[in-house]
């Protein structure tokens, strides 16, 4: 478009149009990962499918990986906003939820939470009319966040969220970390829960018994900066995989 040739108001008017089109493309990131073709084709991450496809098999999964390869927003992130929002592409092998879930989402301490899994799946923190809320430019589509509510004693750190899933209802997310203690990971049954960076074996072990009743999916996307700890050899040959109560 050659805006000189129009007259102010219609430059005006078509710069709008222009930055509402941009606004919502950022708002749609979930929909350019993983495409058919281009520099970003999928069949450029082979690992990234192969720990998708074993959804469909496994409950248990871990990415076990270097730094910045993408385990975090292209593997874990990416996996739970399908399920949140049941928007599925053609391509994809893993594990389904054809109606709405409930999900954890934890990192290691609060601030990583909310700085790192909280940004990667819902973008910034924003206000609107003054109510607090989120820009809605991560993995989740702006239009399928709900309502949100947030942690008490930590800034900007959402507790729940409500997920539009695709037939209408809404799918439910619980943030956590792992600084709050094992008590943080008793209660309620779950559907899934992804935990970014290695896990204490024993908040390992809760959650697999939050997920047991539902035959729930646990998947681990982290780089073993610990070592060989028992949550990292339990996803190892020859390690000790942790019964339910993290044994």
């Amino acid at each position: 478009m050659d805006l000189s040739l129009l007259s102010p108001q219609e430059r005006r008017e078509a710069l709008a149009l222009l930055e509402e089109r941009e606004w919502r493309t950022k708002r749609r990131k979930l929909f350019d990962y993983y495409p058919d073709t281009g520099p970003l084709r999928r069949e450029l991450y082979p690992k990234h499918l192969e720990f998708f496809k074993a959804g469909a098999e496994f409950r248990e999964r871990c990415f076990m990986a270097a730094n910045r390869i993408g385990k975090t927003e292209g593997a874990g992130g990416y996996e739970s906003a399908l399920h949140l929002t049941g928007l599925y592409p053609e391509w994809w092998e893993g594990c389904e939820f054809d109606e709405p879930v409930k999900f954890w989402a934890a990192g290691k301490t609060n601030e990583t939470t909310r700085d790192i899994v909280q940004a990667k799946l819902f973008g910034e923190v924003t206000f609107d009319g003054g109510r607090k809320t989120v820009s809605g430019t991560g993995l989740i589509p702006g239009e399928h966040i709900g309502a949100i509510t947030w942690k008490q004693g930590v800034q900007d750190l959402i507790d729940t969220v409500k997920v539009k899933h695709k037939t209408g209802g809404w799918s439910v997310l619980g943030l956590k970390s792992y600084q709050q203690g094992r008590g943080a990971f008793e209660g309620t049954e779950q559907d899934g829960i992804w935990l970014d960076e290695e896990p204490p074996i024993d908040i390992y072990g809760e959650c697999l018994i939050r997920t047991a009743t539902t035959d729930g999916l646990i998947y681990i996307t982290f780089t073993p900066l610990d070592g060989m700890t028992p949550t990292a050899m339990a996803f190892l040959p020859g390690g000790k995989v942790p019964d339910a109560k993290g044994h």
